[in-house]
């Protein structure tokens, strides 16, 4: 049986009576916010119950100030761009502690969590755009890197089996001035703690044309490509550029750009589904099925075999309209996945 696990990327959409601005103040206060801390959980619960192997903590922070706005503090930094290891904490982790225990009680072993940060790169980029300064870079790749020591350091009751690494400029802004040395340099540091602790090591691009600067880092060990949406991705990858460097797959198995499939369904019926709402759920009943994953999975076995680590929905799910409608395409790649394995 193949060993391909299920993972999801880590944003998920709010509850009711829960905004981002609501959230935003939340998170500027602190960790002692129990009502944040419980919005965090129930969307751990409800990823876990729909069925992925290794969930992402709920991202609900934005990728980029989640990070920067603790490593731009004088107070929590011991030097301009490197993060005091102390300072150094992922909140949404320390919020699934308490579920992670009732699991690990109930389960006798600890759950499996994907931990995902922002790249050094896209910091750099937000901060710096097209400019190259390669002390800085470095610098903030010891940040991501310390966030991330961090997190294996105090989980107590859950084990970090994936650290995703998200660079979406990679392949993509055309801003970007570091050479592919400096950017695999950059990339090993800010896995370094990731790769000694054991964990799979994942960087996280939404466009594949790069992907060879993955293979050729020491500490990276999985390319994740979004191969449900855009399947001609899969055509840039070669197996054995995979297999020599050995490096592996995370396919996008189940498409989440909800734009654009609510566009299909408004030139379907002629209305706007987001306003009246009534075809919205044709997307996980009639269009993102589990017969539709599992082909897709087939197809990407079928080029890539072991080669494939993990699969899940193609990215984040934080911007679909309701947690009901996530997690139902969270229980289709679940089936999607559970009839790819009988298959076999």
């Amino acid at each position: 049986m193949t060993g391909i696990l299920f993972d999801d990327i880590g944003s998920f959409p709010l509850p009711p009576g829960r905004s981002k601005d609501w959230m935003k103040e939340s998170f500027s206060k602190g960790r002692n916010n129990r009502e944040l801390f419980a919005v965090i959980s129930d969307a751990f619960r409800q990823k876990m119950e729909a069925g992925v192997d290794v969930p992402t903590y709920p991202q609900y922070q934005d990728m980029n100030e989640q990070f920067l706005s603790i490593i731009r503090d004088p107070v929590k930094s011991e030097e301009p761009f490197r993060v005091k290891q102390d300072a150094a904490r992922i909140m949404e982790l320390e919020a699934i502690e308490e579920l992670a225990g009732e699991y690990r009680e109930e389960h006798g072993k600890k759950p499996d969590v994907r931990v995902c940060v922002t790249g050094p790169l896209e910091l750099y980029l937000k901060e710096f755009g097209g400019t190259e300064y390669t002390d800085i870079l470095n610098l903030l790749a010891e940040s991501v890197d310390r966030f991330v020591g961090n997190s294996l350091s105090n989980a107590r009751n859950f084990n970090i089996r994936t650290v995703s690494i998200d660079e979406p400029s990679i392949g993509i802004n055309p801003q970007i001035m570091f050479d592919s040395n400096e950017l695999i340099y950059a990339m090993d540091i800010a896995c370094s703690s990731a790769k000694r602790a054991g964990c799979d090591v994942e960087i996280h691009l939404h466009s594949p044309l790069h992907y060879t600067l993955a293979c050729q880092a020491r500490n990276i060990g999985v390319v994740g490509v979004e191969s449900a949406a855009t399947p001609s991705y899969l055509e840039l990858i070669d197996r054995k550029e995979l297999e020599d460097s050995d490096t592996f797959l995370r396919v996008g198995i189940a498409r989440t750009d909800i734009f654009n499939l609510a566009a299909v369904l408004n030139d379907k019926y002629n209305t706007n589904v987001w306003k009246d709402g009534a075809h919205m759920q044709d997307i996980v009943t009639q269009m993102e099925t589990p017969e539709l994953i599992t082909r897709r999975l087939q197809k990407a076995y079928s080029i890539f075999g072991e080669c494939i680590r993990y699969a899940g929905p193609d990215c984040g799910l934080g911007s679909w309209p309701s947690q009901e409608m996530a997690a139902q395409l969270l229980r289709n790649v679940a089936a999607g996945m559970a009839e790819f394995r009988k298959a076999l």
